[in-house]
C-alpha cells in the first residue's frame, strides 16, 4: 500500500498528507484561516456576490419550487384583483388564495398554467375542495369549453430543473412588479 504524497500546508507550510486533490491545509484552523485569506482578497462587492451564488447553489430544489410557486400564486391574485372568487362569486371573502382547477397533485405538468389558475376565495379553497363544480361552470364562462378540454386532457410529465424554476420566479416577479406599478 502507498501513503499519500506530502504537501506543504498553503497556510503555516507544515507537511501534511493530502487525501485529495481539494485538500490545501494541514489542519481546520488553517483551512479557516486560507478561506479568510480568500476572502479578504476580494473586494466587499465580489464578497457579497461570491456569498449570494454560494448560498443559490446550497438551496434545495424543494426551496425553489416553493419560492416560484409564492411568485405565480402572487402574480394570479394580482392578474384578477378585480374579479370575484371563481368559484362561489363573492367579492368579500377576507383572503383570496390561487386556486388551481386541476391540482398540482393530481397535474403536477399544470402548476404554473395560467389558464388552470384563477383567484379563489380561501373558504372554497381550502375548506370546500375548491368547491370545483361551481369553479368548472365558471372556468368555461370564463375561458371556454376547449380550453377546459384541454386542461381536463392529458398533459406530458414536466420536471422542473432548479435552472427552470429561477426563470419561472424571475419572470413572475417581474410581472408582478409591472401589475403592482399598474395598480398604484
Amino acid at each position: 500500500m502507498t501513503h499519500p504524497k506530502q504537501k506543504k500546508c498553503a497556510v503555516c507550510g507544515g507537511k501534511f498528507a493530502q487525501w485529495n486533490s481539494l485538500h490545501r491545509a494541514c489542519s481546520t484552523r488553517c483551512a479557516l484561516e486560507l478561506g479568510r485569506k480568500m476572502l479578504q482578497r476580494k473586494s466587499e462587492q465580489e464578497r457579497k456576490a461570491w456569498v449570494r451564488k454560494k448560498k443559490a447553489e446550497l438551496k434545495p430544489r424543494s426551496k425553489v419550487l416553493k419560492e416560484a410557486q409564492a411568485e405565480f400564486n402572487k402574480f394570479i391574485r394580482l392578474r384578477d384583483r378585480d374579479r370575484p372568487c371563481i368559484s362561489c362569486g363573492s367579492y368579500t371573502a377576507g383572503q383570496y388564495h390561487a386556486g388551481h382547477y386541476r391540482t398540482t397533485k393530481a397535474a403536477p405538468e399544470l402548476r404554473f398554467e395560467e389558464l388552470n389558475c384563477h383567484k379563489q376565495c380561501a373558504q372554497c379553497n381550502n375548506f370546500d375542495s375548491g368547491n370545483i363544480v361551481e369553479y368548472r361552470i365558471s372556468l368555461i364562462q370564463r375561458i371556454g369549453q376547449e380550453a377546459v378540454d384541454w386542461l381536463e386532457g392529458l398533459h406530458a410529465p414536466k420536471k422542473y430543473s432548479i435552472d427552470d424554476l429561477e426563470a419561472i420566479k424571475a419572470h413572475y416577479r417581474k410581472q408582478n412588479r409591472e401589475l403592482e406599478r399598474k395598480a398604484a
